[in-house]
């Protein structure tokens, strides 16, 4: 999806400032624009049911479902309260604030005890994300939204606080490029690093909607293997949404080997930066910076010839790991410089020897202490990620397991690569398509598109053969509008479609808000959050009795079944 470095303006660098900060001020736009167990010791769990706990979860919740619908005059049976997924799309900090709004609104009017289930993808999972780290959520939506438009707008996160925290995760040996956008970019909207795991939130939302966050195994659409590529995350289990394979999310970091963990991934403690001896920290801070700036020239479609110069002079004498002589020659293409970088990457330990462990230090002198040499070898290691495009790397808990419900090469596969699901469909569902969880009725809250993501999710559901109603768009220069119903398939669950812009909620202004809005910027201003949030309420307000009719129609459906 993001295949180039897009350059902006050359930033302004200071004698202080660590080769890793340079390293993300000159990728950072290239980044934007670009348990049951069944046999003893597995954690793994085959076939199409509810886990133990979200079965109950979803039990207990629909007596509040009752008595909130209850509330609005639709009056029904245990039996007959419907399932109401909430579905909030992709769309960078513009879907965070969109559906935060939508989430507060919906309590305002006194709708969201009715919703069971809230799934979300990319910047939907961002609220999501902020909202479930408070318990019992849904019961104090107003503190909840103020607290965390607080942070958005006044918090901040310190650089080293950020620089720690990656060398931290940098140990693992499943570091990939989605740890260096999150902590180093997505940190940068949400204005927090959050250490909270999905598996805390157990039992603490017992009056809350279930939460399911999603993306997709990118193997798998590559493979086109569209049954297989859906994956799901939620406080109790993960896994493949459509096939029926689940782990316990406690041991979802862990290796795994026909069904068992063979290694827990250990989580180590917050490491701090140490300064090291100068004459050593020179010659590879040299050699990383230099490398930034040939990079940075060559995706700008700069001239490179003093950079190939420059570093060919510090790699004098240095040979790769098969004895071949390191040097760069002119011209170079994309191709050459991935390799080449890599090459220079891998070698950077062996040319510059030293200990890797870090001495505590103080936060004051974290931020100042300027290039060191673990700075150095924490920068080629994210550019290696950079270069290899090596994205949301995970142990597969499936690896060497037999399973006929599971795609041969799932199987096969130590590790698998999960990414932003929107990169298929930018909103989440399949995850509520299981149909485990027979869900009645879909509310889609769309952050980024007018119809391309119901589109095709419907296109995907009729290869798979899911019942999926489709969407009639509005008449050729008809505007769209804040309410779209589909129902025409009984088999299906009824979709109500909600576009963030629309000529209702912003009548003329579409186009201009798209553009105010956009995905791939960074933190909005204050009045930027407040006027987007409105504009997500405004969707609630005017379409509240709209919504109570398909409620009540959805029940009546149930109730003649």
């Amino acid at each position: 999806m993001y295949k180039r470095f897009i350059s902006s303006a050359q930033p302004q660098t200071t004698s202080n400032c660590t080769s890793l900060e340079v390293f993300f001020r000159k990728t950072k736009n290239f980044l934007w624009t670009s348990v049951k167990m069944d046999s003893p010791g597995r954690v793994v769990r085959i076939g199409h049911s509810l886990n133990e706990a979200e079965r109950q979860h979803v039990s207990n919740r629909r007596a509040t479902v009752q008595q909130c619908l209850q509330k609005h005059n639709i009056p029904c049976s245990l039996d007959e309260v419907p399932n109401i997924a909430v579905l909030g799309s992709g769309g960078g900090e513009r879907a965070m604030i969109g559906l935060l709004g939508s989430l507060s609104q919906l309590g305002e009017e006194g709708l969201l005890d009715c919703i069971m289930y809230l799934s979300g993808v990319s910047g939907s999972t961002w609220c999501m994300a902020s909202v479930y780290k408070e318990p019992d959520w849904s019961t104090k939506m107003e503190t909840v939204e103020q607290n965390i438009i607080q942070r958005l707008v006044s918090g901040h996160v310190k650089q080293s606080e950020k620089h720690k925290k990656l060398m931290e995760i940098s140990k693992r040996d499943n570091f990939s490029l989605t740890d260096i956008w999150a902590l180093w970019f997505v940190c940068d909207i949400l204005n927090e690093i959050d250490e909270h795991v999905v598996t805390d939130y157990r039992g603490q939302h017992t009056r809350d909607p279930y939460p399911i966050y999603t993306v997709v195994d990118q193997q798998c659409k590559h493979d086109k293997a569209f049954k297989d590529v859906w994956f799901e995350i939620t406080p109790d289990e993960c896994g493949y949404s459509l096939t029926g394979a689940f782990v316990d999310s406690c041991a979802w970091e862990s290796r795994f080997e026909n069904g068992a963990v063979t290694k827990k991934q250990s989580k180590n403690d917050m490491l701090y930066l140490q300064g090291t001896e100068e004459e050593e920290v020179i010659d590879d801070e040299m050699v990383m910076s230099s490398l930034l700036e040939l990079n940075d020239h060559f995706f700008r479609k700069e001239e490179c010839t003093n950079d190939i110069t420059k570093i060919n002079k510090l790699l004098e004498g240095k040979h790769d790991k098969e004895g071949n002589e390191v040097k760069l020659e002119g011209p170079i293409t994309e191709e050459i410089l991935k390799n080449y970088c890599l090459k220079v990457c891998d070698c950077l330990s062996d040319w510059f020897p030293g200990e890797d462990d870090l001495n505590t230090t103080s936060e004051l002198q974290a931020d100042s202490i300027g290039l060191s040499k673990f700075d150095s070898r924490l920068t080629a290691k994210c550019m290696k990620k950079v270069h290899q495009w090596d994205w949301g790397t995970t142990y597969n808990f499936l690896y060497k397991m037999t399973a006929s419900e599971v795609h041969p090469s799932i199987l096969k596969s130590e590790t698998r690569k999960f990414v932003d699901a929107g990169v298929l469909v930018n909103s989440p569902f399949f995850a509520v398509l299981k149909k485990e969880r027979n869900v009645d009725l879909i509310i889609s809250f769309d952050f980024l598109d007018l119809f391309g993501t119901v589109d095709r999710a419907a296109e995907i559901c009729e290869g798979l053969q899911i019942p999926f109603s489709t969407l009639k768009h509005p008449a050729a220069g008809e505007q769209p509008v804040d309410f779209y119903v589909c129902n025409e398939n009984s088999e299906a669950p009824t979709v109500i479609h909600i576009p963030l812009f629309n000529d209702v909620n912003c009548k003329g202004k579409v186009e201009k808000l798209k553009i105010k809005y956009q995905i791939f910027q960074f933190s909005y201003t204050e009045d930027m959050i407040s006027d987007l949030l409105e504009i997500a309420r405004l969707n609630i307000k005017n379409t509240k009795e709209k919504l109570l009719n398909v409620i009540k129609d959805v029940v009546q459906r149930k109730k003649k079944h």
